[in-house]
């Protein structure tokens, strides 16, 4: 073994020494009293939420996806659990975790793990919100010193007599408890140690001092009270569902909190799948040991990470800690009062009714599901609110698809009419009411900007264009986004993967353009494209068909100008481009196209042959050179960038004879130094010919020919300009950089 490979480990441990170690034990003083109360609100054993404590850490620690995602009771189940309690008893209880955790385990195997994202935020936070309520609901009446009802609702209707009628100690422990906790997290020099463990403490030291009556935490036995699970008697399909909402339950909220974990550190990546299959052996050890259900729970995870943990190791030891506190010091829980536990409960219920994503949710229009799923919850149930919550944003999301915009403007003598969104059935009535307004005999321009379109929705289309255009009307019909229309006349199916964007239309040439006039035209228009890229746009016809120059400015006026008005009108008084870009004046080479670059990112020149004349050359050449000094001086550039094409016109001159154009002849004397150039260098071990041979080449000499000019020497021997040679294989689409020694092209960019 090597020196290197002998250091590796020493940092790995010493890094779990300095970091995961002090983690774990903060995360295990906030995990023991959150473990006693949420068993306490579950109707469980005491010792059930420490033994999901311990399995928690120590299995779905050593096992799961996430390197940082602490796993334990939940306070999210604890309604499920409580409901489960009262129905079935404790020990088959445990047999519902302990099945719960088989077919988490085997969906882990099925690596649907990203399914269970697929459930909406707002139903999870309302789900929890819920939860909360009813679990501040129901504590807050043993805070009174009472007994808390069978529901919500009893419990809101009991709460008066409960704060009129008694003033125990129960409610003196319940006001210091929580006013610890309220204060606590105020105070940045007491935050070393939680709050959770603080209040819990200060309460039982003075409620021992003061000798108040109050109930004690039984944890008699320790964890040899815990009795083997149990199969449950009853309805199976009752059972199987109990089964089934503990699975998913905890399943989701273990990889909400495993993806928003992701977002906390900066380690590796959390498995989805992995975790779940973690969670489920995690749940078929707790449920055969007598333990709560398990799940990730979002503020362990949260102060694990807070705390500096780097490595699993930080999970797994706190449920060591927990494990051997419960063993060792079981005496001490025992002082806990039972109504400081329930102050505990009252305050993490109040903090599970998250405002700030009430707040996130209202930007996306999601605010009802989380109030429904939250009512449902409280006044109903859980399943049931869970249920009315998808149920509600499965029709929301189906109305978003079936949302249409029907936009009618008069132009003059002319009207337009724009479509947006998913044309289908439900949209129709609007669609009929609109096109109700248009006068007979008149010009139409539709604009159909569709990502579906139905039969339904064609046909009272098709209709009332037949009937607007036998009335003498004519109609223009352009498909923005996709050719649903096109496609329905000639009876193709077009799938929506094949569809392109509206935005990406700017980059055919005019002769490919083409507008609807009538069915039978737009049947053919199918096929239009693949025939004129074998035979190119000069058909008989096409001349006709083919938008000119002005029609090519209106165009830009109607799509293209009001989406990057507000950009140029931002970037009008200064321009900042970060690269000088000389390519060819060939029509085929388009900078934008091929380096997918907008406005304000490129300075360019362009010239037949994409030549750079030298500075010593005579007679001078300004325009380049005048070109070059303003991109360096005034705009401040950072790489020049020159660009050649493949089959250039300019190239092959110098090749052979140069066309009777004296300007032309005269021009191209700057590239008989890439023709020598050629001549001297070694042919390549590649298919290119001698033409795009020489237009590679003649893009290394231009590169050699900036360099004579010397504020371009001076720049790039003080590191602060760049040169870069590109090639453009036209017949291939493909960008390539040249490297100068070799003159030869580098594979194809990809990302890296």
């Amino acid at each position: 073994m090597t020196q290197s490979s002998q250091a590796s480990p020493q940092r790995y441990w010493r890094s779990v020494l300095q970091h995961d170690v002090p983690a774990s034990l903060v995360v295990f003083l906030v995990a023991v009293p959150l473990s006693l109360g949420i068993a306490v609100a579950s109707g469980a054993p005491i010792a059930a939420g420490l033994v999901a404590a311990v399995v928690g850490g120590v299995v779905a620690g050593a096992l799961g996806g996430s390197v940082v995602q602490v796993s334990g009771p939940a306070a999210g189940l604890s309604l499920v659990v409580a409901e489960l309690v009262h129905t079935y008893g404790w020990r088959a209880t445990c047999m519902i975790t302990l099945l719960a955790g088989l077919l988490q385990l085997l969906l882990g195997a099925f690596r649907v793990a990203k399914a269970a994202l697929g459930v909406s935020p707002a139903v999870v936070h309302g789900m929890l919100a819920g939860v909360g309520v009813v679990i501040a609901l129901s504590q807050l009446h043993i805070v009174l010193g009472g007994k808390s009802q069978s529901s919500a609702l009893e419990n809101i209707l009991e709460l008066p007599s409960q704060i009129v009628n008694n003033h125990s100690h129960a409610v003196m422990v319940g006001i210091l408890t929580i006013g610890i906790l309220v204060v606590w997290a105020r105070v940045p020099r007491l935050r070393v140690v939680p709050a959770p463990l603080a209040a819990l403490i200060i309460a039982a030291m003075t409620a021992a001092v003061l000798g108040w009556d109050l109930t004690r935490v039984d944890l008699s036995g320790g964890f040899s009270s815990l009795e083997s699970p149990l199969l449950p008697q009853g309805d199976w399909h009752a059972i199987a569902g109990a089964v089934v909402l503990v699975a998913l339950l905890a399943g989701v909220e273990s990889l909400l909190t495993c993806v928003a974990s992701n977002r906390q550190h900066d380690g590796p990546r959390a498995d989805l799948d992995r975790e779940l299959a973690a969670q489920g052996v995690a749940n078929v050890v707790s449920g055969a040991l007598g333990g709560m259900p398990v799940s990730g729970v979002v503020v362990r995870t949260t102060t694990n990470v807070r705390a500096g943990a780097r490595s699993r190791w930080s999970t797994v030891l706190h449920g060591v800690w927990v494990l051997l506190f419960t063993a060792a010091f079981a005496w001490m829980i025992a002082l806990i009062p039972l109504e400081a536990l329930a102050a505990l409960l009252l305050f993490i219920g109040v903090q599970m009714v998250n405002l700030g994503h009430a707040r996130n949710l209202r930007g996306h229009r999601e605010m009802p599901i989380y109030f429904v799923t939250m009512t449902g919850v409280v006044v109903i149930g859980l399943a049931e609110g869970v249920a009315l919550g998808l149920g509600l944003a499965a029709l929301l999301a189906l109305r978003r698809l079936a949302w249409i915009s029907v936009v009618v403007r008069q132009a003059g003598d002319r009207w337009r009419i724009v479509v947006t969104g998913s044309l289908t059935f439900l949209g129709v009535p609007r669609l009929t009411e609109s096109l109700a307004a248009i006068p007979p005999g008149t010009a139409v321009e539709l604009d159909l900007n569709l990502d579906f379109m139905d039969h339904a929705a064609f046909e009272t289309l098709h209709a009332w264009r037949l009937e607007h255009e036998r009335g003498g009307g004519t109609i223009d019909i352009d498909e923005m986004h996709g050719e649903w229309y096109a496609a329905a006349v000639s009876g193709a199916r077009m799938l929506p993967a094949r569809t392109p964007p509206k935005h990406e239309r700017f980059w055919l040439p005019w002769a490919y353009r083409r507008r609807v006039v009538d069915s039978a035209r737009q049947a053919d228009s199918l096929c239009a494209y693949d025939e004129m890229c074998e035979t190119g746009p000069g058909l008989p016809g096409d001349a006709q068909a083919a938008p000119d120059l002005l029609e090519g400015t209106r165009e830009f006026h109607r799509r293209t100008a009001p989406l990057v008005r507000p950009l140029l009108h931002r970037m009008a008084r200064k321009q900042t481009p970060s690269h000088l870009f000389i390519t060819c004046a060939d029509s085929r080479v388009v900078p934008s196209i091929i380096t997918a670059s907008g406005p304000g990112d490129l300075f360019t020149v362009r010239n037949i042959g994409n030549l750079v004349p030298r500075a010593s050359c005579t007679p001078p050449d300004d325009s380049v050179s005048a070109a070059v000094e303003y991109a360096l001086k005034v705009l401040e550039v950072q790489t020049i960038t020159v660009c050649g094409h493949s089959g250039c016109g300019a190239m092959s001159a110098l090749l052979g004879e140069a066309p009777e154009l004296p300007a032309l002849r005269n021009w191209l004397r700057h590239g008989r130094q890439s023709l020598a150039r050629f001549v001297a260098s070694p042919e390549e071990d590649d298919d290119a010919g001698p033409l795009d041979r020489l237009c590679r080449v003649n893009v290394i000499q231009q590169l050699d020919n900036l360099e004579s000019h010397p504020l371009v020497e001076s720049l790039v021997r003080a590191g602060r300009l760049e040169l870069t040679g590109l090639y453009f294989d036209i017949a291939a689409a493909r960008v390539h950089v040249l490297d100068r020694g070799r003159f030869s092209a580098v594979p194809e960019l990809r990302r890296g």
